[in-house]
């Protein structure tokens, strides 16, 4: 009977077996995660789980029962040594189990502030895992004092939260402006507003040069020389694929473990899919760090590790809660030149359109479901409306699928 085995128990393994199980698959099947929750859902850590709003079990994909249901060993807290390419097996620490196909689905991890800046100090979390929230939620409390650095969407998402609980916010971003590396300088612009209306001091164009306390942080030093008194910190500076596994297996890499259109890493028998797997796409080669790219993507391997030949063409969409403000995005925004402001039709309601040249490649909605749906159509039927007609609020967009 073949044995497939999956390591990395987030929302790309689970994903992935639970897929191999409703395409028929009736051979062995091994899930093997190193934190002791069974898969769940990351998105709401920052936002309904650290609030209270959710609990812990609503966080998870399935309840354990499901994998015994389903036939699949799920192994929890257990950490793979490494991965014997040609005897196809993995080692554990007093344990080998033997693979016919594996599939890495090992995700990625937060990047973290170095020890010699304070990094190791307690106090300084990131946002990354049940436990990273657990251990910090103490900490929200009204009146403390939270240092955030990183003004991408993890930090904008803690901030918001922070600064909902009463907490008194300070964000620091070393680019010239929040949100550089991802959104246009109208989304930026946007987001800045928001927050600095809700109370949140952002510092644009500033560093952190290092965190001060005895064991625990007390304190930050800013580049521009300023000093913090602060109670706690969260970082979220990005995320770095989890690659080492597949490294020391020989395995290639490239901004993420290498796959070809299939999923299929440099060896004939291992797998890769989620943020950890980077692919061919459109003349380049990407990593999507999404759930429906972790979804999409770990249903397609599943699929080609039973004899299938499907190739992986995503269509990328993403999402970020603010305080009451929904952002949406359809698309990558990778070489754009233009960006086309469309006002909404309800009250707050506002889309920025990226055009590169005359091609529209990436929507971001703001509280504007009817823009972003009507963005995300075009984008992935490869049509680009004049961008005149997204501009003039006449223009009724669901026209414009029809162009």
């Amino acid at each position: 009977m073949p044995h497939f085995v999956v390591i990395g128990a987030g929302q790309a393994g689970a994903s992935l077996v639970g897929k191999l199980r409703k395409l028929g698959f009736d051979g062995e099947i091994t899930l093997i995660g190193e934190e002791p929750e069974p898969p769940y859902q990351r998105p709401p850590l920052s936002k309904a789980y650290l609030t209270g709003e959710m609990a812990k079990e609503r966080l998870f994909l399935h309840p354990e029962q499901y994998y015994d249901d389903q036939n699949i060993t799920l192994r929890l807290e257990t950490k793979v040594d490494r991965i014997d390419p040609d005897r196809k097996e993995v080692h554990l620490a007093d344990e080998v189990i033997g693979y016919d196909q594996l599939a890495l689905t090992t995700g990625s991890s937060a990047i973290t502030l170095p020890d010699q800046i304070g990094g190791g100090l307690e106090n300084v979390y990131t946002v990354r895992s049940l436990q990273d929230v657990d251990q910090m939620s103490e900490n929200f409390a009204p009146g403390k004092k939270v240092l955030v650095v990183g003004g991408g969407y993890i930090g904008l998402e803690a901030a918001a939260v922070a600064t909902k609980l009463g907490l008194e916010v300070t964000l620091v971003e070393m680019a010239e402006r929040i949100l550089k590396r991802v959104a246009s300088p109208e989304t930026s612009d946007y987001f800045r507003s928001l927050h600095t209306g809700k109370g949140v001091n952002i510092r644009e164009g500033v560093g952190l040069t290092r965190l001060i306390g005895d064991g625990k942080v007390a304190g930050a030093e800013l580049s521009d020389g300023e000093a913090l008194s602060i109670d706690f910190v969260i970082v979220g500076v990005g995320i770095r694929p989890c690659t080492q596994l597949a490294e020391e297996a020989g395995l290639e890499i490239d901004n993420g473990i290498k796959t070809d259109t299939h999923g299929r890493s440099s060896d004939p028998s291992i797998w890769a899919a989620g943020d950890c797997a980077s692919f061919p796409w459109r003349g380049a080669r990407i990593r999507l760090e999404s759930v429906p790219n972790a979804i999409d993507q770990a249903e397609m391997v599943a699929e080609n590790m039973l004899g299938g030949t499907g190739d992986y063409d995503p269509h990328p969409w993403f999402w970020s809660d603010q305080y009451d403000t929904k952002l949406q995005i359809a698309g990558l925004n990778t070489g754009y030149d233009r960006v086309v402001t469309r006002i909404g039709e309800r009250e707050g309601a506002l889309s920025f359109w990226y055009y590169s040249g005359s091609r529209l490649v990436a929507v971001d909605a703001v509280n504007d479901p009817r823009s972003y749906m009507v963005g995300k159509r075009l984008i992935e039927a490869g049509k680009s409306p004049d961008a005149s007609l997204i501009e003039a609020p006449e223009t009724d967009l669901k026209a414009l699928l029809k162009l």
